[in-house]
């Protein structure tokens, strides 16, 4: 049986709309980023979701509790999906921190190991999401054919997805920016082992027709901490939510997303 991880950046704010790095400020939604929060609200409502968990900070908190009413449930804070702290570069805008130091900002998307002054590199934010993913995998049975939903923050949902898919750190600026209430879904499964002396190397065809190469069917004890996470979506998003405007340089915004296949992800 699987798992299914929803990984939903905030609705929009003021900082978003004008380019200005919020990292752990704790800001609120904008006018428009509740409607997208209730938009997606509207637009997940039919789906199996059984948790959700958010990071504390008012612009993630605000949007799971509208994601989370149409199910009965009360988000879980857990500050471990807070977006990475961005230390001498919150509150000022790109344009700030390109004229100070130029280069920099090409820098922390590209070098997972790289931080801004006083604040936190990729791996470490992608370390601590982590966590709370390998918790609940364990924690949580309930997940098992149902849905989790985690609403955090763009560089902290980028970091998680590469996290979880077990890319090498190089990778790691591999996916594009995401929408306000984008999401990436992500599937768990156990993961599935054979034995490669069975194996014929020269056409990677199984050398005895006879093996059994069924997989296990569900999590234990002895499996959960080996799952196989796969990638069904990225910048996923209900349909019709007016985003931003584009921004050149700015981090996650100003891309007009449409609508995914729901049906086909579910």
């Amino acid at each position: 049986m699987a798992r299914r991880l929803i990984l939903l950046r905030h609705g929009q704010t003021d900082y978003n709309a004008t380019g200005r790095m919020q990292g752990q400020m704790d800001t609120h939604l904008s006018d428009l980023g509740r409607q997208q929060a209730q938009r997606t609200a509207g637009e997940l409502s039919r789906w199996d979701i059984r948790r959700v968990v958010t990071s504390d900070l008012s612009r993630a908190a605000e949007t799971a509790g509208l994601i989370a009413a149409p199910h009965g449930l009360t988000p879980v804070l857990d500050e471990r999906l807070r977006e990475t702290h961005l230390g001498a570069w919150q509150a000022r805008s790109h344009e700030e921190i390109d004229a100070a130091h130029p280069g920099q900002r090409a820098m922390w998307r590209h070098n997972p190991h790289w931080a801004p002054p006083g604040g936190e590199t990729r791996l470490e934010v992608a370390a601590r999401a982590r966590s709370l993913v390998d918790e609940l995998m364990h924690s949580f049975p309930e997940w098992e054919g149902g849905t989790v939903v985690c609403v955090a923050h763009g560089g902290t949902i980028a970091g998680l997805t590469c996290s979880l898919l077990g890319l090498p750190t190089d990778n790691y600026s591999s996916f594009s920016g995401l929408g306000n209430t984008s999401w990436a879904q992500l599937t768990a499964r156990p993961r599935f082992h054979y034995d490669h002396s069975t194996v014929d190397n020269s056409g990677d065809r199984p050398a005895d027709p006879a093996l059994d190469t069924t997989p296990v069917a569900t999590f234990s004890e002895s499996t959960i901490d080996d799952a196989q996470w796969h990638l069904d979506a990225w910048n996923a998003s209900a349909l019709g939510i007016p985003f931003a405007p584009a921004q050149p340089g700015s981090e996650g915004v100003g891309v007009t997303y449409t609508r995914t296949s729901i049906e086909g992800l579910q």
